[in-house]
């Protein structure tokens, strides 16, 4: 999508300073930035000064000339030199928004540096590279810098110039649009039950086959598997053919299932995609190509309606316009070997689905932090300590620390809060009522869960 120069394709960037001069100068003020934690400052350091209100007129003209202009001509000479240093002498921090959305596509390192340098000047802190659009991002997040007014038409502008199959996803509704970024892949538009055919994307995998566990005989009992449990029906999903297939719509004990794993967060969860509200089709769940601080951006196919994968609600949309909350099974993630030995009678997914790959990202490409930006983490715990989530049926969020969790259990001591129970199973850790029941509990990294359940209480404390 982009240019010998650098530059992403003229159309979708003439359209974008379109909608730039369009809409910023009638946009709403921007709010007052609440006062940050004190781990945020010691982090990141103190935030610039933030003006509110539509950008002058003068500083709309010359983003005109900065980016308009040098892209309709293909050229950067002095008048877009001065006019980016107009820019960076604006002292509105705002613009580092779309600043940061154009360097995670931009490839030429002149324009690259002339951007960073602009983002440095606004947020008057110096950003050096080679990786300055993960810093510059981290420190927006951190310091929930607002979005410059009118910035989700910019942004859909942007993105969906280079990927025209994000049209229907950029859309209004409950989502933080600066939070969301480019994962490096393609979306997976391709229709239900069609995952056999190839995609330059990551494949989901719809009604996936299953061999017993006396023919898996593939796996190794040391390797890592997310097993599930509907209705007295036992399936293990391998990390080995999620870290591939990222998504499974399945069937299990008689209820439809939307798996997604996102191998950033070392989440697996598993959602209910039946016995929805009426008028409501099953969703079809699918891999965007698309971050939120980390974390996969899933959608629906039928309805293009973008899920928050870790909360299981739909945020834009048909289906947001009907508050749908999908309801969460357990997953327990566990060793191979423990899994088949407690459940015998358990399935399994067959090998072909890996698709000929062996990916190990946790102790690999992720042992060492997220590698997208997420901005703040809550200083509890480590970023990438393993931890059991769970909602209380008060609607309180609650991290069990996972190795202290299976220490205690193991000691056969009690561990519960509110209707929330652990127990030991296979292996792994789930959460449980006071009469047996699957409250929907899942391992995940600290990071993601903490900063997708901001008011999360921790165990133990």
């Amino acid at each position: 999508m982009e240019t010998a120069t650098g530059f992403p394709s003229h159309g979708f960037l003439i359209a974008f300073f379109v909608a730039l001069s369009l809409s910023w100068s009638d946009a709403p003020n921007a709010q007052e930035a609440a006062p940050l934690p004190e781990y945020v400052v010691d982090a990141f350091g103190a935030p610039p000064a933030i003006p509110a209100g539509p950008l002058p007129d003068g500083l709309r003209s010359a983003v005109q000339v900065a980016f308009v202009d040098s892209i309709a001509q293909q050229v950067w000479g002095p008048d877009q030199t001065s006019a980016l240093e107009e820019i960076s002498a604006s002292r509105d921090p705002r613009l580092v928004w779309v600043i940061s959305d154009l360097l995670r596509f931009i490839s030429d390192r002149r324009i690259s540096a002339s951007l960073t340098d602009a983002a440095s000047s606004l947020l008057e802190k110096r950003f050096p590279g080679p990786n300055s659009w993960g810093a510059i991002t981290d420190h927006l997040i951190a310091w929930d810098i607002p979005s410059p007014p009118g910035y989700l038409p910019v942004k859909r502008a942007i993105f969906t110039g280079v990927i025209p199959g994000w049209d229907k996803i950029f859309v209004e509704g409950d989502i933080d649009w600066r939070h969301v970024s480019w994962g490096g892949v393609l979306i997976d538009d391709r229709a239900y039950d069609r995952t056999d055919s190839t995609c330059n994307c990551i494949p989901a995998a719809d009604n996936p086959e299953v061999s017993s566990a006396e023919e898996a005989t593939w796996l190794k009992d040391s390797d890592i598997v997310f097993g599930i449990e509907v209705n007295d029906e036992f399936r293990a999903y391998p990390r080995r053919i999620m870290e591939v297939r990222e998504m499974v719509n399945d069937t299990l004990g008689g209820r439809d299932l939307g798996i997604p794993y996102c191998t950033l967060c070392g989440s697996a969860q598993a959602y209910f995609t039946d016995q929805l509200p009426k008028g409501i089709e099953r969703p079809v769940l699918r891999t965007s190509g698309l971050l939120i601080r980390s974390n996969k951006v899933m959608y629906d196919i039928n309805t293009h309606s973008v899920f928050d994968t870790f909360l299981g609600k739909a945020v834009t949309g048909p289906l947001a316009k009907r508050n749908l909350q999908l309801k969460q099974a357990s997953i327990v993630t566990t060793d191979w070997g423990t899994w088949k030995r407690e459940h015998p009678e358990t399935t399994v997914l067959v090998e072909a689905l890996a698709l000929g790959r062996d990916f190990d990202f946790r102790n690999g490409r992720d042992a060492n932090g997220p590698i997208f930006p997420v901005g703040d983490v809550d200083p509890r715990l480590p970023v990438h300590e393993d931890i059991i989530g769970v909602v209380t049926a008060t609607g309180r969020p609650i991290a069990f620390q996972r190795s202290k969790a299976i220490a205690a259990l193991k000691r056969g001591n009690r561990i519960s809060h509110e209707n929330v129970h652990l127990q030991l199973d296979a292996g792994g850790v789930k959460a449980v009522g006071a009469d047996g029941s699957d409250l929907g509990s899942h391992q995940a990294f600290w990071f993601a869960w903490s900063q997708f359940h901001p008011q999360t209480a921790l165990w133990p404390n």
